[in-house]
């Protein structure tokens, strides 16, 4: 009984110490264990134009904003959040860390003028323009929303075309929460909560969970991406969110969205990856 009871204690201490240190890894430890360097870090986004980007809006098109959706200032990113779109790059990306700081403003907009702010960058985006829902290219959504910031999500057709697999506390049955070292799931739509995603999660306007990466409205956020061949690794604030695997598509454009909320970004980092 001694016996058992120490073992317990044993095995629990050891979960508790890989899970710690599998959310604990950094940047630099993960590139070292994948045998991948970095190069030099450029601005993905200018701080005076939009030089390499290009808008699409659903009721307006490609680079058509009469609106004023998406502006710079002082190298600053402002989206209104006024109408369903996103800020795209002209060119595909693989292989690369992206980084990017963002905080909410305080305007929303129907049809989410009530539920949480929303918004999100897309990597990997292939297909048209306006394909999923008449406002983004299919891709794999690095989620920023209230209380949810660290989620993946497949925005695809449903075909093994977008797919991702990742470690999860149950592959039994959705929802889904990233845990490293969990039993593997793959999914082909919907969404791989971050680690920490509240259970009780509401879709409404200023949700905060209790475990949340993000700050709270106002304040500035850090986001990282590691896309590394067919994995994608998901850092809020320094923290690991996510990780998924055998990532579908591997490559493409990059979206930031506009979903109803205000928001600034600033400080669009783009750095190439290659092998050792």
């Amino acid at each position: 009984m001694k016996y058992s009871v120490i073992s317990t204690f044993a095995r629990f201490t050891i979960f508790a110490f890989s899970t710690l240190t599998a959310h604990a890894q950094t940047p630099r430890q993960i590139l070292k264990n994948h045998g991948w360097q970095r190069q030099q870090t450029t601005l993905l986004l200018s701080e005076k134009n939009f030089d390499g980007w290009y808008t699409f809006l659903h009721d307006q098109g490609r680079d058509r904003d009469p609106d004023h959706v998406f502006t710079l200032d002082n190298g600053v990113l402002h989206i209104t959040g006024a109408e369903f779109g996103s800020l795209t790059t002209e060119r595909e990306y693989e292989n690369y860390e992206l980084t990017l700081e963002y905080k909410w403003g305080n305007a929303t907009h129907a049809p989410r003028a009530d539920a949480a702010r929303d918004n999100g960058v897309f990597i990997h985006s292939v297909g048209k323009d306006g394909a999923y829902a008449g406002n983004w290219m299919h891709a794999i959504e690095c989620q920023i929303i209230e209380g949810g910031t660290g989620d993946f999500l497949v925005v695809g057709d449903g075909s093994d075309d977008f797919a991702m697999t990742s470690p999860v506390v149950s592959a039994a049955k959705a929802p889904y929460y990233f845990k490293p070292d969990g039993d593997t799931v793959s999914i082909h739509r919907g969404r791989i909560n971050w680690y920490g995603r509240d259970p009780t999660w509401k879709d409404v306007k200023g949700f905060r969970g209790a475990k949340d990466l993000d700050k709270p409205l106002g304040e500035w956020n850090r986001i990282r991406i590691l896309a590394i061949g067919e994995e994608v690794y998901y850092f809020v604030n320094g923290g690991l969110a996510n990780h998924a695997l055998h990532v579908k598509p591997a490559k493409g454009r990059i979206q930031i969205q506009s979903e109803g909320a205000e928001i600034f970004v600033r400080k669009v980092e783009m750095t190439p990856l290659v092998r050792k």
